[in-house]
């Protein structure tokens, strides 16, 4: 990996983002020894221009950022480290420097609008009316479309098993919102089980 950092004056911006959601958690700035560093280290070195010095993110606080991998940008003038992080990454306490939670793709989309749909109570929705129904329909929709996602996992047909697969995270979603459960919540635990 090739960084030009004569660009711009000996520093390059670098975005630091959460390798498993995406989120964007900040932008510092790298010369050549804190990328040595960080690429020997694997936790992310800085150099901070209010500090004049090389600056390990979490050398106070412990909050480190684990590094999973390193990657210019297409000029050579910019890095994007994807990082584990150790805790929040923050000054201020907020996960991300650019506000506490950012959506990570289109299935927390989905989780909010299903939210949305109920907390509203929106008239003429597939979604409220099943919510509506009750704990025992929501959890019998879920067995039903586990149950036709089974069944097509043992042809041969790959968009009908995406489309049940699709079906069955749907109706998922709307039962753990019942639930008053989160696909956060579900992280978590998938999170400190980490051996998959």
């Amino acid at each position: 990996m090739t960084i030009d950092f004569n660009k711009s004056g000996g520093l390059v911006p670098v975005i630091i983002q959460d390798n498993r959601t995406l989120q964007v958690l900040m932008l510092g700035y790298m010369n050549e020894e804190a990328l040595a560093k960080t690429k020997q280290e694997g936790r992310v070195t800085f150099f901070s221009r209010s500090k004049n010095r090389l600056w390990t993110k979490g050398e106070e606080s412990g909050n480190f950022l684990i590094v999973k991998s390193i990657d210019p940008d297409c000029d050579q003038d910019t890095i994007l480290i994807k990082v584990v992080p150790q805790n929040v990454v923050c000054h201020t306490g907020s996960f991300s420097c650019f506000g506490k939670k950012y959506s990570k793709g289109f299935v927390y989309e989905l989780q909010e609008k299903i939210s949305k749909r109920i907390d509203e109570k929106t008239e003429n929705s597939y979604t409220y009316s099943l919510y509506q129904r009750g704990i025992n329909k929501m959890a019998q929709k879920v067995g039903e479309e586990a149950v036709e996602l089974i069944i097509e996992a043992k042809d041969n047909n790959e968009e009908l098993l995406k489309n049940e697969a699709a079906d069955l995270l749907y109706h998922f979603l709307i039962l753990l919102k019942s639930k008053r459960v989160l696909l956060e919540d579900i992280e978590e635990v998938l999170k400190k089980r980490d051996q998959l």
